[in-house]
C-alpha cells in the first residue's frame, strides 16, 4: 500500500482516521480537526510521537478515514469506533455495562418507582447512576417499606385484585377498583411527591409534608396511619444522618480523580447526588505508556460518558484543560448546559483530592492483587516461570459430535475479562472426537494470539484430563509462545469392581502437568483451587450456553431455509399462504405453482425437499 499518496489525497476536514495493521485489523482510532495535518504527523521522520504512538507507527499497513460536518460528531463517531473494535493502541475501558437507575413514571396516572438501565425522555424522573447496585437495592427496600408506592409493573388499565404488598401496608393499591377514588389519587400523588423529594435529597419539603399528614391523621383520630406516618419519619432523619453527605451546595456532580505510575493509570470517579456520595467506582488502565494526562482523560470522558448514562451538570476533571469538543459533545447528549473542569473553590477542591487520593490508593491494590499469594501459590504448585496474571481457559462442548463448539474465557486482575472471550465453532473434526476438538481449537486460537498480537496468557487452563492436555501440547507445537499449559479435571467417585467391597473412592480435582505422569490432587480448602475452580466453571459455562444456542437456532430453523433457490420472500410467501409446513406437504405441486414467484419447476423441488 502507498501511503504516501494516499496521505496527499486526505482531505483537510475534520473526521476520525482509522490505522490498520496486518490483516486489516484496526490498531488505533482518532480524531481530528484537521485529517490531512493529523495523518501526516505520524508519518514525518521529524515527528514527536511517544514511544506507544512510534511503536503504532511501525505496525501501520494502512489506514481509513471518515470525514464528518464537525469535531463534535468526530469525537461521537470516535467513541463508536473504540467501542466496537477495541484497537490495542487505544486507553479501553473494560466496564461498558450500563448502571442501574431508578425511575419514576410521573407521566402515569398513578405513578410507580422501578429499576431501570435505559433512560427515555417520557418525562420520568431518573435518579443515579447507582455504580453499586447493592445501594439501589437497599434505598429502594427502604422506599417500599416508608411509602405506599406501587413498584410494579402491572397495567392500571384493568382492575386487579390486590396483592401481598397491600396487605403489608406497602401499596395503595390503585389496581383496586374500590380505591381509585379522587381522595385515593389526591393521597397517593401525595405519597409519590414524598418519594420524588426523598430521592431528590429535599430534607425540607418531605419533613414539612410527612408533619403535615401525620398531624392531619390524628386530628381525624386515626391514630394508628399517623403513628405508621411517624415511624417513617423517624427511619428517615436517622437515614439521613447515616447518609455520608460530602456538601448539599455541591448538587448533582461527578468528581474524576487519577493517579498515573509506571505504565499504569487508576481513573476513581466519585458519583455525587445532592451532595451525596451515592456511588463510587475505580477504572484500571494498563499499557499507557507515556501518554499525557490530559489525553487520558480526554479518551475516558469519551468512552466512559458513550454509554446509556445520565449526565450531570457538572463534571470535575483532575488536570487543568479546557476540554472544549468534550464539553460541546456532553452538551449534545444531555441535552443541557455541562460545566466540565478543574475543581473551583474550596469544596470542589476537596472532593477532587479525595478522588485523587483513591486513584493512588486503588492503584495500590490492584498491584497487591495481581501478585497476591493466591498467584503464587498457583504458580509453585504447577512450577510455572511466571505469575499467571492474566489465566485463558479451554473447554469443549458438544452432544453427540453435533454442533460441537470450543471455548476460551480470560481471567485478569482478580475478574473475568468478558471482552475477551472467543468462541469457535469446530471446523474440521466429524463426529465425536474431544481430543481432536480441542487441538483444532487450540491452533486457531494460538494462531489468532500470534498473527492479531494480542495481550498473552501466562497460563490456558484445560478443561479435562491427559488427553485434553496432550492435544493441546500438540497444537501448542506449531507456535514459539512463552504460554505455559495445564489441564484441571474434575473430582469423581470409583466404584470398587469386586464384589465382595462395596466401597468407593473419591477423587477430589486433579492437575495434570506436561511431562509429569501423576495428577496433582487439589485441596478443597485452599483459595488457589478455589480460583481454578472457579475459572474451569466459567469457561465450561460459557461453552455450554454458546453450544446450546446453536442447537436452539438450528432446531429453530425452518426446512424451507435449506432449499436453493427459496429465499425468504419466497418463504414469507408459502407460510403465509399455507400456515404451516405441515400444510405445504399436503399441498399439490399445481397448489404450490400458483403463488406469485413459483414456477413448477421449484413447486416440484419444495415438495421433493419436504418429503
Amino acid at each position: 500500500m502507498d501511503l504516501t499518496n494516499k496521505l496527499l489525497q486526505a482531505p483537510s476536514s475534520p473526521g476520525i482516521y482509522i490505522m490498520k495493521g496486518a490483516k486489516e485489523k484496526t490498531i488505533y482510532v482518532g480524531k481530528a480537526k484537521d485529517l490531512r495535518n493529523r495523518l501526516r504527523s505520524y508519518f514525518q521522520k521529524s515527528a514527536p510521537l511517544d514511544n506507544r504512538k512510534a511503536k503504532m507507527v511501525e505496525e501501520i499497513r494502512d489506514f481509513e478515514y471518515i470525514v464528518t460536518e464537525n469535531e463534535v460528531e468526530a469525537l461521537a463517531l470516535e467513541a463508536n469506533f473504540i467501542k466496537q473494535f477495541k484497537p490495542k493502541f487505544n486507553i479501553i475501558l473494560r466496564d461498558d455495562k450500563n448502571y442501574p437507575y431508578l425511575k419514576l413514571t410521573l407521566k402515569e396516572r398513578w405513578p410507580k418507582l422501578e429499576v431501570v438501565r435505559k433512560i427515555d425522555k417520557d418525562g420520568s424522573l431518573y435518579f443515579g447512576p447507582y455504580v453499586v447496585a447493592a445501594t439501589m437495592w437497599e434505598m429502594l427496600k427502604f422506599i417500599e417499606r416508608g411509602f405506599p408506592i406501587r413498584s410494579c409493573g402491572y397495567s392500571m388499565d384493568k382492575p386487579l385484585r390486590p396483592c401481598v404488598q397491600y396487605q403489608m401496608g406497602r401499596c395503595l393499591a390503585p389496581c383496586d377498583k374500590s380505591r381509585r377514588s379522587d381522595k385515593d389519587h389526591d393521597l397517593y400523588i401525595k405519597t409519590v411527591n414524598d418519594v420524588k423529594f426523598f430521592l431528590m435529597g429535599e430534607k425540607k419539603e418531605l419533613l414539612s409534608s410527612l408533619h403535615q399528614r401525620m398531624t392531619s391523621l390524628a386530628k381525624e383520630q386515626r391514630y394508628e396511619e399517623a403513628a405508621q406516618v411517624r415511624d417513617t419519619l423517624n427511619n428517615i432523619e436517622r437515614a439521613w444522618e447515616s447518609q455520608r453527605v460530602i456538601a448539599p451546595e455541591l448538587g448533582d456532580i461527578d468528581v474524576i480523580g487519577l493517579f498515573k505510575e509506571d505504565n499504569e493509570a487508576l481513573v476513581f470517579m466519585l458519583f455525587i447526588r445532592n451532595g451525596q456520595v451515592i456511588g463510587q467506582k475505580d477504572f484500571f488502565l494498563k499499557n499507557v505508556g507515556d501518554i499525557e494526562e490530559i489525553e487520558l482523560i480526554s479518551s475516558f470522558i469519551e468512552q466512559f460518558y458513550s454509554k446509556e448514562i445520565l449526565i450531570p451538570q457538572k463534571i470535575i476533571i483532575p488536570v487543568k484543560a479546557e476540554l472544549t469538543i468534550e464539553k460541546e459533545w456532553l452538551e449534545k447528549r444531555s441535552g443541557r448546559p455541562v460545566r466540565l473542569s478543574y475543581a473551583r473553590g474550596e469544596q470542589e477542591k476537596k472532593v477532587l483530592n479525595m478522588a485523587n487520593h483513591n486513584a493512588l490508593f486503588a492503584l495500590s491494590k490492584h498491584k497487591d492483587k495481581r501478585v497476591d499469594k493466591t498467584l503464587l501459590s498457583i504458580k509453585e504448585l504447577l512450577k510455572l516461570k511466571n505469575i499467571p496474571e492474566r489465566i485463558e481457559a479451554v473447554d469443549i462442548s458438544n452432544i453427540s459430535g453435533s454442533e460441537a463448539v470450543g471455548a476460551f474465557v480470560v481471567w485478569e486482575d482478580g475478574e473475568f475479562v468478558k471482552d475477551d472471550y472467543r468462541v469457535y465453532k469446530i471446523k474440521t473434526v466429524k463426529g465425536i472426537d474431544d481430543f481432536a476438538m480441542m487441538e483444532e481449537v487450540v491452533v486457531r486460537h494460538l494462531k489468532s494470539i500470534s498473527e492479531d498480537d494480542t495481550e498473552m496468557p501466562q497460563l490456558i487452563l484445560i478443561d479435562g484430563g491427559k488427553g485434553q492436555l496432550t492435544s493441546a501440547m500438540k497444537a501448542m507445537r506449531e507456535f514459539d509462545l512463552p504460554v505455559e499449559l495445564a489441564a484441571i479435571a474434575k473430582a469423581k467417585t470409583i466404584k470398587s469392581k469386586t464384589s465382595a467391597s462395596r466401597k468407593s473412592k473419591h477423587e477430589p480435582d486433579r492437575i495434570f502437568l506436561p511431562g509429569r505422569r501423576d495428577a496433582i490432587s487439589l485441596d478443597s480448602l485452599m483459595p488457589m483451587t478455589h480460583l481454578l475452580q472457579k475459572i474451569r466453571d466459567e469457561v465450561h459455562r460459557f461453552a455450554i450456553t454458546y453450544h446450546k444456542k446453536l442447537r436452539t437456532k438450528r432446531t429453530l430453523r425452518s426446512p424451507l431455509e435449506d432449499i436453493k433457490g427459496i429465499g425468504k420472500t419466497r418463504r414469507l410467501t408459502l407460510l403465509k399462504h399455507f400456515g404451516s409446513i405441515d400444510k405445504i406437504r399436503s399441498a399439490t405441486i399445481d397448489d404450490i405453482a400458483s403463488l406469485k414467484g413459483i414456477n413448477i419447476k421449484t413447486a416440484e423441488l419444495i415438495k421433493k425437499s419436504l418429503r
